[in-house]
């Protein structure tokens, strides 16, 4: 039967199982959405396209299913770059569906014309570098050929934004809908038969290690892996440190959890691993920058290495493993437990002796804390009794996104049943309020954004998104009217010469009125007693404002 290309994409989106698609309609891509009018497919209107490519990198995070976004031609497609760079770098699978001029003005300098031709802007070469496959189709003849590799790579295991651009004309032309049953729908599994001699070398040197730790990154959440993580440092009793990313892989209440390692993070885990580790295994941990204390070497000296992760291009990028396992983690793992586990039951091995240890460095870390931990308590008692409550009184089925991250990554302790969502990708100031959208679209659980003033005022009219679909979220807003970030550099680095890092801040209350939010003020610790216990999570959409001084910095760990 012969249908439109645009309802042919929309079916197609459909068996890919998108039941959400973010954007901002614009004249050259309105074939879709009229063909999306009669979709089971879920259309949220955002109010600026960076928002809504944030949304769909957060539906993501929440759900682990494909989402979309939709956008016309020309500045709809330029302001999603930097959720779609986000994207990219987080491996999210987001289908980009962007409109075009009709073919025949191709090159005549039309309105909002992206071809590439004749000197307008060339579309797709703005997105060849943060999409894994992007494609301006101006024919129909090999569009089957475009949506089998579309699918392939949003299905993968290894996925990322696909970018498909549709001319206004092309849209609307007719082909055989017999094109769907070309393409795979189905998830994509890279049946890694991974190295059984790696595997059976990963137990003899756990076996025989003295203190091995494992640092578990976000490849163990994307990998569904938690279970078999928290398997493996129960049977062998070795303790777990997470990268950023990775918080909550197993519970930070754990007693063999060493909760948060990397620059920003103030407890013991350096320290440990430094001090008592012989071997390390890095399960879906990238090791970057922040995690690896910017790659100093003492974190990995005289020690055997480990790595295993689903993607090779992660695999010893930045150090030389002794152990590296292409695989899924949790396949890994499940093989390296069971034999673990039989060894232990037929008195082969024995579980390690680290409780003792980690129960003295807890003491002395109590009796003699860290002084960036120190200064942080002292500096910012108020957002470390937040983070407190936070924890105390939702311990379970929550959602974070947090555009700040160091206070969370030394205040929070997450749950395995909480899931705690950093801004990472590129960093994006604005991050954490519409990808807590996107995430509470997907997910009926209480979501938190906890943002900076700077952040919010990039993106606070998307609360008004979270407003047109009563969409119940809690914004966590720290006031210091400054970039606080860039004043703290200016203040350590440049002589205090401070230059467009401070601002003047709206009233909050009153901002939250004209929203339609529940608004609270904290300036005492008082202010925050019993406040989240009685909060309205799947109705209301509050916002607490935490004053902040401008003057007061967190430092960075000293340790080189």
């Amino acid at each position: 039967m012969k249908i439109t290309v645009s309802e042919l994409l929309v079916r197609f989106m459909e068996r890919l199982g998108i039941d959400h698609i973010f954007g901002m309609p614009g004249a050259h891509i309105l074939p879709v959405y009229d063909s999306l009018y009669d979709s089971s497919i879920k259309c949220i209107l955002a109010k600026h396209e960076q928002g809504a490519s944030f949304m769909a990198g957060g539906y993501v995070r929440a759900s682990g299913k494909i989402s979309a976004c939709i956008t016309t031609a020309g500045p709809g497609a330029t302001n999603l770059v930097t959720g779609i760079a986000n994207a990219y770098v987080d491996k999210q699978p987001i289908l980009v569906i962007t409109g075009e001029t009709p073919t025949h003005i191709f090159g005549k300098g039309g309105l909002q014309e992206s071809s590439g031709e004749g000197g307008s802007l060339d579309q797709n070469a703005l997105f060849d570098s943060i999409t894994k496959y992007s494609k301006l189709i101006e024919r129909t003849d090999y569009l089957a050929n475009v949506l089998v590799r579309a699918a392939k790579i949003l299905l993968s295991d290894s996925s990322g934004p696909v970018l498909l651009s549709f001319p206004f004309n092309i849209q609307s032309e007719l082909v055989d809908d017999a094109i769907l049953d070309q393409i795979n729908h189905k998830k994509y599994h890279h049946h890694y038969y991974h190295d059984i001699n790696a595997s059976n070398e990963l137990v003899k040197l756990i076996a025989t290690a003295h203190a091995p730790v494992i640092v578990a990154g976000n490849g163990c959440i994307v990998s569904n892996a938690q279970a078999q993580v928290s398997q493996l440092s129960q049977i062998m009793s070795i303790p777990v440190t997470s990268s950023l990313k990775g918080k909550g892989v197993i519970s930070e209440y754990s007693e063999l959890s060493l909760g948060s390692l990397g620059v920003t993070s103030y407890g013991g885990a350096y320290d440990y691993i430094v001090e008592q580790a012989d071997v390390i295994i890095f399960l879906g941990a990238s090791f970057n920058e922040r995690t690896s204390y910017v790659w100093n070497d003492t974190l990995l000296k005289d020690k055997k290495l480990v790595q295993i992760d689903n993607n090779i291009e992660q695999l010893e990028k930045v150090f030389k493993a002794d152990i590296a396992i292409l695989g899924d983690i949790a396949a890994v793992l499940n093989n390296v437990n069971q034999q673990l586990q039989t060894q232990l039951e037929q008195g082969q091995i024995q579980r390690k002796d680290c409780l003792d240890t980690l129960m003295e460095y807890r003491a002395y870390s109590l009796e003699n804390p860290d002084r960036n931990v120190t200064d942080l308590r002292d500096r910012f008692p108020l957002v470390e009794y937040f983070f407190s409550e936070l924890q105390t009184h939702l311990t379970k089925n929550i959602m974070v996104f947090d555009d700040n991250i160091i206070f969370a990554q030394n205040f929070f302790n997450v749950s395995a049943e909480n899931r705690y969502y950093p801004n990472s990708g590129v960093s994006s100031l604005g991050h954490a309020i519409p990808a807590a959208i996107g995430a509470r679209m997907a997910e009926n659980k209480p979501v938190f954004a906890i943002i900076g003033d700077g952040g919010f005022q990039m993106c606070c009219m998307e609360i008004m998104t979270a407003v047109n679909y009563q969409l119940p979220m809690t914004i966590v807003l720290f006031n210091n009217s400054t970039m606080g970030l860039i004043r703290k550099n200016q203040f350590q680095q440049y002589d205090e010469r401070y230059i467009n890092c401070d601002f003047i801040n709206p009233d909050y209350e009153l901002l939250s009125r004209s929203f339609g939010m529940n608004y609270y003020k904290i300036s005492t610790q008082s202010d925050l007693d019993g406040l989240l216990p009685s909060l309205d999570y799947y109705e209301g959409i509050n916002l607490i404002e935490i004053r902040i001084d401008k003057n007061v910095f967190p430092g960075y760990t000293s340790k080189r």
